[in-house]
């Protein structure tokens, strides 16, 4: 396979200390600890999105472009089952970290960014014959959530309804799960803190790698919280494709208010 110009991760391994944070972050499974340090398994595996930036302590991990294999979405899928047959334990030495470094050095086992699907749970769920007043069931579908952590081949995006939603606009809407929440599909993020740029190119490869029926927006009324419909928006027109699309914006008071279109 060729080389193409494109976005990928770079580690330094005289930085990288082996700590192991990073690879949870990683939901293609594209780095793994070897012989005490980070290392990327393979450039087809890595999408060039870095949701593993920022997670390294010693500033190891950067984006940089240059000359790599592209993106191999199918070879991801069979490495993902790979490792989860292998059980994906790290090394020893990703378990042995500085004095006073916080955090964790599990593998891609980590639950934080292992990708699952809950909807075959949900359909064996049985309701219980009665409930108590004002009881409400949790109607997420899917894990992880945050758009950095998800993986745009993730088997709960085709064929469903996208709800991209702010990171402060389900605390403030009350009834999330139910109004908005439902059998959708959701990532979450914050505007105002994260990347946009990394966040457009995530939602655009979402929306060409699988037939979303539509997008829904929900961010707060603040002017920082719009960045996120506009990305989306940006994404839907980068995908090429006709999706329906809703914009909601949620009052400080908790209020929704459907905007227009894309």
């Amino acid at each position: 396979m060729g080389k193409v110009n494109r976005k990928i991760v770079t580690i330094d391994e005289e930085r990288c200390d082996g700590c192991g944070l990073c690879v949870p972050s990683c939901a293609e499974g594209a780095i793994q600890i070897i012989d005490g340090k980070a290392r990327l398994v393979s450039e087809i595996y890595c999408d060039g999105l870095g949701a593993c930036l920022g997670e390294c302590p010693q500033d190891a991990i950067t984006l940089e472009e240059r000359p790599a294999e592209a993106f191999d979405a199918a070879a991801v899928e069979e490495h993902l089952h790979s490792l989860e047959s292998e059980g994906a334990t790290p090394p020893p030495e990703a378990e042995r970290k500085p004095a006073g470094h916080a955090g964790h050095g599990h593998g891609f086992s980590c639950p934080g960014a292992r990708t699952m699907d809950l909807r075959a749970a949900e359909e064996e769920c049985v309701e219980p014959e009665a409930t108590f007043e004002g009881e409400l069931r949790s109607e997420l579908r899917q894990w992880p959530v945050k758009l950095y952590l998800v993986s745009p081949t993730a088997p709960y995006f085709n064929n469903a309804e996208l709800l991209i939603a702010a990171d402060c606009a389900p605390l403030a809407y009350a009834a999330f799960h139910p109004d908005f929440l439902k059998n959708k599909a959701v990532v979450i993020g914050c505007p105002k803190f994260d990347d946009l740029d990394l966040y457009r190119e995530k939602l655009t490869a979402i929306l060409q790698a699988n037939d979303v029926k539509k997008v829904t927006v929900l961010h707060m009324e603040v002017p920082c919280c719009f960045g996120i419909a506009q990305v989306a928006r940006e994404a839907v027109r980068a995908s090429g494709k006709n999706i329906p699309y809703e914009d909601v914006t949620v009052t400080i008071r908790g209020e929704a208010v459907v905007g227009a279109g894309v």
